[in-house]
């Protein structure tokens, strides 16, 4: 018997083997659950469907991954599309991981004030609101108890140089997810997100994630940085019966680096000023 025999869920932006998203839900699937995935829609001039494939050749093999469909969140005709085909396929839904972020590459590097207005506009769409217009249509086919899961990261609360843009939308995500909390409470609807420490991972490469391996590997209470399977077992228990009592939370997978309040060992690699 494993823990999510039985329930179904939603795994809404998987990009390929390396995404967060997919290393959750490697574990639901290894313990019973059924999921229904999307995928950022391909170009129309792209014939092979680069994007439906890569996340193809990781669901295909799985017995308990009911279906793939393509969904922009900026269209909410898209994201009904997938929920009906979710209500069809389960009836109800236990859990839903929402891993979706964006914003347009000309934004996001420079300074956050250079942002533009339509590059602002599109990455908190994207990165933000794209978690309310999830829950608000698929709030009639949560069952009792389900739990909703988003990923978010430590640059919405601390400055981290270089996230820029996507750290504002982070900060919002994660306000999303305490109004969120506190709204669907009383229905036992759960919320909580995920704070990873870096991967490497397709938006990890455009934060500069190999520079940030080495500093959490040195600034890290435990002295190392973790792996793409801690996280997904976190992720899973936040989406099981195990953490029923909570929700409104972000939980830190990140080798302790958020609690640090200055560099640590980090100190030991400075030369002494003489």
């Amino acid at each position: 018997m494993g823990r999510f025999d039985g329930m179904k869920g939603l795994v809404l932006g998987v990009a390929n083997d390396h995404s967060i998203a997919w290393a959750i839900a490697k574990e639901v699937l290894a313990e019973g659950g059924e999921i229904g995935f999307s995928h950022l829609p391909d170009r129309p001039d792209d014939a092979r469907q680069r994007n439906r494939r890569r996340v193809a050749q990781l669901t295909d093999p799985e017995p308990g991954a009911k279906f793939l469909m393509p969904m922009d969140v900026s269209d909410d005709a898209q994201i009904a599309a997938v929920i009906d085909r979710a209500k069809q396929e389960f009836g109800t839904l236990d859990f839903v991981i929402h891993s979706i972020a964006f914003a347009p590459l000309e934004d996001l590097k420079g300074e956050t004030t250079n942002c533009s207005r339509e590059g602002f506009r599109v990455a908190m769409e994207t990165s933000a609101y794209s978690l309310l217009a999830v829950r608000r249509l698929v709030r009639g086919i949560l069952s009792p108890d389900a739990s909703i899961l988003t990923l978010t990261y430590f640059g919405g609360e601390k400055v981290v140089p270089g996230y820029n843009i996507m750290g504002v939308c982070k900060a919002t995500l994660d306000a999303c997810v305490k109004y969120m909390a506190y709204d669907l409470g009383p229905a036992g609807v759960r919320v909580n997100a995920v704070s990873a420490g870096p991967l490497r991972t397709l938006a990890g490469r455009g934060a500069g994630v190999d520079e940030m391996l080495g500093l959490y590997q040195h600034m890290s209470p435990m002295g190392r940085n973790i792996t793409h399977e801690e996280v997904g077992k976190a992720g899973a228990w936040l989406l099981s019966k195990d953490s029923l009592g909570i929700t409104g939370e972000i939980l830190h997978v990140d080798a302790g680096y958020n609690i640090m309040g200055s560099p640590g060992r980090l100190l030991d690699l400075v030369p002494k000023a003489e």
